[in-house]
């Protein structure tokens, strides 16, 4: 059973693998001087990075069942909040301003967990709908609803996270011969490999499986299901708050409505990666390639000069689409199980 299973997620691996690289093709067939220009293949790594480190919260939250609809807000309070200490307080030091913005997301997440399962609530729909208005808001308030910049504002360094490339190469007129890989990359890199291990290795990471795919088995067995799920919307706050650092050198910028689409990307990298509403299900490179896939068709769209209207329909058709895959892959597996046990 192991070998059919493992057989099987090799195959929905290939098959969204095949799907980015049938995409790529088509970007570069259709627009050969824009789409596989080397800055441009840099700039979508530098693109998704921040979705990257979004869907990797995101992942175990379907995982367990779940779903945590704030996180583009709380990316963006751990922006702004970073923006108003540097404005406001003249913070400049880029691990405590780091500290600082990652604390706030990662309690907004805590907060998540702690309605979902204190306050019994039936779903983390109610709770995550919720916090994202709340921080929303918070997000507007603090900064008075403006934007603020970070250009020269002493923060560099922590610019040099989100906007930052190593391996830069330049000919000998200083031209730039290759625009180097983007640091926010690498590091989604670095943390991939630690979720996989984390997800795979720890006994945490397969009671985070166990509470999303048999909610029952993991309370026989004695998994404390609360706290899990407390400690799986605490890490999506986390990542989102992570993404929040890296968009300060990303956009140069903290604005609090600068996160209105990350949510519905996050989803779609997840659910497009092999992640299911149902739980249980979705690995963390599956996720990388759903990502990879939302940012190549955002890049492509801009390429091709289509509006932002345009770009919604599209992006919200690749949802439902994913959506739908979702659903009919549950009913082959539910029809598969049946006739198995008949």
């Amino acid at each position: 059973m192991k070998k059919k299973n493992s057989f099987k997620e090799i195959i929905e691996k290939l098959s969204t693998l095949l799907a980015l690289i049938i995409l790529i093709a088509i970007f570069c067939i259709t627009m050969p001087d824009k789409f596989p220009k080397i800055a441009n293949v840099m700039n979508i790594l530098k693109q998704a990075s921040i979705n990257c480190l979004i869907a990797s919260g995101m992942l175990c939250a379907l995982i367990t069942a779940g779903i945590d609809l704030s996180v583009g807000s709380n990316c963006v309070l751990c922006t702004c909040t970073i923006g108003v200490l540097v404005q406001n307080f003249g913070l400049t030091n880029p691990v405590l301003l780091a500290i600082c913005g990652l604390a706030v997301s990662t309690f907004a997440g805590f907060i998540n967990g702690t309605l979902l399962t204190r306050l019994d609530l039936p779903h983390p729909f109610v709770s995550t709908m919720g916090m994202k208005n709340v921080l929303l808001g918070i997000a507007l308030v603090i900064t008075g609803s403006k934007s603020i910049g970070f250009t020269n504002t002493g923060v560099d360094s922590l610019m040099y996270i989100g906007g930052g490339s190593v391996f830069k190469m330049t000919d000998a007129s200083g031209k730039v011969t290759f625009p180097g890989i983007p640091v926010s990359f690498i590091l989604v890199i670095v943390v991939f490999i630690i979720f996989d291990i984390f997800l795979k290795k720890s006994a945490l990471g397969r009671q985070i499986y166990c509470c999303g795919g048999n909610p029952e088995a993991a309370r026989l067995s004695g998994i404390p299901s609360k706290n899990v799920l407390t400690f799986v919307y605490a890490l999506s706050g986390f990542m989102a708050g992570m993404a929040g650092v890296v968009s300060v050198g990303r956009l140069a910028s903290a604005n609090a409505n600068a996160g209105t689409n990350y949510d519905n990307d996050a989803i779609a990298a997840c659910i497009v990666g092999g992640a299911s509403f149902t739980g249980g299900k979705g690995t963390i490179w599956g996720t990388l390639i759903g990502a990879m896939i939302m940012a190549v068709i955002r890049n492509g769209l801009n390429l091709m000069g289509a509006s932002n209207d345009v770009q919604y329909i599209v992006i919200g058709a690749v949802i439902i689409l994913a959506v739908t895959i979702d659903v009919v892959r549950n009913k082959m597996e539910a029809k598969a199980r049946k006739m198995a046990a008949a």
